[in-house]
């Protein structure tokens, strides 16, 4: 099985993506130490602002350390520069708020999981051609279910993964996956800037547990 198709398994698998970012190197740890013990296997770090290289150096090193069955994938990445240093640090899969033909085709080259947001049925198709598999929708707060149930049928070969506000209950969740998605990308709803900001990791901890074990439920049904 390809690389690529082992991180597409693992994010389907788990039905979330968890995804974070914290500037600073001990809370984005024990962010990622709590995320990885409610039984995650594939995390988004955020690459936003001067310390996020430095903190996903941090985070690739521990996960070697001592939790072996994780992937780490980056996010936010907009330029090919950006996805290159990236690589050289260790992520396994990337993630962009948009379509980055370059960055694409750097990833392709390298066999590396490339998933591009995407809010039009043109930038999709666009997505599609440059041989992307795995469609963040984003933002999903502004397209809604709705929006996929009405094009779901002109893309049989895709996964798609709606990310931004996508919330932790029960309902919003049920909505997305009747709607066909793959698995929701979850963000500030689930790893807020209050529970990092108070070191609150067992709530972290036990909110993705409820969340991941909702997912499951969702797709026995």
């Amino acid at each position: 099985m390809s690389k690529i198709q082992d991180v597409i398994n693992t994010i389907v698998q788990q039905g979330m993506l968890p995804l974070y970012f914290h500037a600073d190197e001990n809370i984005t740890i024990d962010v990622l130490r709590a995320l990885y013990r409610a039984g995650i296997k594939a995390i988004e770090y955020t690459s936003r602002g001067e310390t996020a290289a430095r903190n996903f150096t941090k985070l690739v090193a521990l996960r070697n350390e001592e939790m072996p069955d994780l992937l780490l994938g980056i996010g936010t990445i907009k330029t090919k520069e950006q996805a290159a240093a990236y690589i050289e640090i260790g992520a396994d899969f990337f993630i962009s708020p948009g379509f980055v033909p370059e960055v694409a085709a750097l990833l392709k080259e390298k066999e590396i999981l490339y998933s591009p947001g995407c809010m039009t049925p043109t930038e999709i198709i666009v997505a599609e051609n440059a041989g992307i598999k795995f469609i963040k929708l984003f933002p999903g707060n502004m397209l809604g279910p709705d929006f996929l149930s009405s094009i779901k049928d002109i893309f049989p070969n895709l996964l798609f993964m709606p990310t931004g506000g996508v919330d932790t209950t029960a309902e919003n969740i049920n909505a997305w996956f009747k709607a066909g998605v793959s698995a929701v990308g979850m963000g500030s709803k689930l790893v807020s800037k209050t529970l990092m900001a108070n070191n609150d990791y067992a709530s972290i901890e036990s909110e993705t547990k409820k969340v991941l074990s909702l997912i499951q439920t969702i797709k026995n049904n």
